[in-house]
């Protein structure tokens, strides 16, 4: 392993990924619209907040499915393809495209030309593990929505219990290789991070008593919200 190469990798997948495509796409198709002055109400209430996480959801709320999809398609690839590249030229040397995947990750969270204000992480997961392990973008979701909705009964397990699932999944995939598995502890731990300010934001409601309230407005803003919405009266499951 070269170190050269292995931070020249991780700088370069960092600043490709540090590219907002949320903040672009509504300036290229939105009439100039800015993502970040976009608010999202509280259900039953005159209130709203400004978006907390700039990424495809934020877009989707804004602008609509089509627009949401664009957004997360380019962040997909911007993780997606410098993490191949690194894999194709490195093969057997899984550290090197790990790295990449989780620089790339870092940039669309915490991204340089922003001040450091991204998205969640959602669409770099995938753009990193449709290289690094691509049945675990189909198996994982699938998995956490129904042990959230069927074992758990909880939403909130439902939606991001997938990312928890790439623990013991790559574990598994790859016979307890460290490498891989420091890669699905750190995806984890970076995601926890970027959700703090919606930790934050939600217990600001709680304190409130409008915790539910803020929890529904949140899903009914953005397309896939409101699918995991439907899904969740599907097999009646309350958002608690």
């Amino acid at each position: 392993m070269n170190p050269f190469i292995l931070t020249l990798g991780a700088i370069l997948a960092y600043l490709i990924g540090s590219i907002s495509f949320a903040r672009l796409v509504p300036q290229w198709i939105g009439a100039g619209k800015d993502v970040t002055d976009h608010e999202i109400p509280v259900e039953g209430t005159d209130e709203a907040y400004k978006v907390l996480s700039i990424g495809g959801n934020s877009v989707g709320s804004m602008l609509g499915q089509r627009a949401g999809m664009i957004v997360g398609l380019l962040d997909i690839l911007k993780v997606c393809l410098p993490t191949l590249l690194f894999k194709i030229y490195f093969p057997g040397q899984p550290v090197y495209h790990l790295v990449v995947a989780t620089a790339g990750m870092i940039g669309h969270v915490w991204p340089l030309y922003y001040r450091f204000h991204g998205g969640s992480g959602f669409s770099a997961i995938v753009g990193g593990l449709l290289v690094i392990d691509w049945p675990a973008v189909f198996v994982t979701p699938i998995l956490g929505l129904l042990l959230g909705m069927i074992v758990f009964r909880n939403i909130i397990f439902a939606s991001l219990g997938w990312i928890w699932l790439l623990i013991p999944w790559l574990w598994w995939r790859f016979d307890g290789d460290l490498a891989h598995i420091l890669y699905a502890l750190a995806v984890n731990i970076l995601f926890l991070l970027a959700m703090i300010p919606e930790y934050q934001m939600a217990m600001k409601f709680k304190e409130k008593g409008k915790y539910i309230e803020y929890g529904i407005g949140n899903l009914k803003s953005n397309p896939m919200g409101r699918g995991m919405l439907k899904i969740a009266r599907f097999f009646h499951v309350e958002i608690k």
